[in-house]
């Protein structure tokens, strides 16, 4: 079959303001909470992603005003308390106070005690913010810490306009919709980690560090009952995080069978990158479904983005539309994920030189 080469690129976008209402109850305390995962004894990718986001918030009108960030960590045993080590000693510019919560309640990430903690510290602390990345994690937990705060949360934020004002995907990634927010204090928000890149040389060079304190806990009331942690499973792969990797190799349903889903792990091995999968691939078992990629998956933007065998359905451009760079394999020269991909070779996969002049075209 010959094989044809498409270099195009087209992103459509529509903005929508959302009009603020009458009445607005804002906080003249400009002091963000940041509430943070960690694993190993660090700070979890998104999490820091949150963290930059709060440091976006522009800074309180009123000089008399205070402007803070104070960063949430929950859990037990050593890892705990070096990641708050760690996180005070390395972002001391970013963070105020380190609050550390220690109790095997947080051990696991249930939403229900994480968002009592949530309410409890706000509680204490009054802030006008509380941000957490946008992960299965944040999903669980801020709608249920806004409830119990009686506001609404804005989620899924890409941009920072003041305060107030935030940008937000709709229509799955189509259009990007202004949004004020004219509710009480805390402001809640939930932010794509994609739409906050932490540089890899983002460590603090300031000597002084940032203050820990332990959350009090004594009033602390522990719900069991609604919800019980069980069991987690994980796949063994030693590839970079899907959510972080500088590239990404993701494969469709085209690819027929699990045994053909193993020449992406085996591209992705050689140019050291994360392997990803479209929801038809993860529906036909091909993969787990941890490797999704897309509106009801993982939200991606690696500096390269392979696509094979991907038609590029709209909740699929919605995961990975932010890629940097975009190379796409398809044999339909009409498929959708043209009108997205900077680079695009129309052929079969299964060609035997097709793999080949996808590298030669890199």
């Amino acid at each position: 079959m010959a094989t044809r080469m498409i270099l195009r690129r087209t992103i459509q976008k529509r903005t929508v303001l959302l009009p603020p209402s009458i009445s607005s109850s804002t906080s003249r305390n400009g002091s963000t909470l940041v509430v943070a995962e960690h694993e190993n004894g660090v700070i979890k990718p998104p999490s820091l992603s949150a963290l930059l986001a709060a440091t976006s918030l522009p800074p309180p009108p009123h000089k008399d005003d205070s402007s803070s960030v104070s960063l949430l960590l929950a859990g037990s045993g050593p890892s705990l308390h070096q990641a708050a080590s760690h996180a005070a000693e390395s972002y001391p510019s970013y963070i105020s106070q380190v609050l550390v919560a220690d109790s095997d309640a947080f051990k696991k990430p249930l939403a229900e005690p994480w968002a009592k903690l949530v309410h409890l510290v706000h509680q204490r602390g009054g802030y006008s913010h509380i941000i957490a990345a946008s992960n299965s994690f944040g999903k669980n937990l801020m709608p249920r810490a806004a409830a119990l705060l009686n506001v609404s949360p804005v989620t899924d934020v890409t941009g920072i306009s003041d305060s107030r004002t935030f940008v937000r995907p709709i229509y799955a990634g189509n259009a990007l919709c202004t949004v004020r927010y004219t509710g009480s204090s805390p402001c809640i928000l939930t932010i794509r980690s994609t739409s906050f890149p932490v540089s890899q040389k983002s460590v603090d060079s300031k000597s002084d560090k940032a203050s820990i304190s332990q959350v009090d806990l004594s009033t602390f009331d522990e719900d069991l009952d609604k919800s019980r942690y069980i069991s987690q499973t994980s796949r063994e792969d030693e590839g970079p995080d899907l959510g972080n990797a500088r590239i990404v190799i993701t494969g469709g349903r085209a690819l027929k069978s699990a045994e053909n889903f193993k020449l992406i792990e085996n591209l992705a091995k050689k140019l050291g990158a994360a392997v990803g999968a479209t929801r038809a691939a993860v529906d036909a078992g091909f993969v787990a479904n941890d490797l999704q990629v897309g509106q009801t998956g993982k939200i991606v933007a690696p500096e390269l983005y392979m696509a094979f065998g991907v038609s590029g359905a709209i909740q699929h451009l919605a995961g990975m539309r932010d890629s940097k760079v975009i190379v796409a394999v398809n044999n339909d020269a009409d498929a959708p994920i043209f009108q997205v991909a900077d680079y695009g070779l129309v052929g079969d996969l299964f060609e035997p030189q097709q793999l080949p002049q996808t590298l030669l075209l890199l």
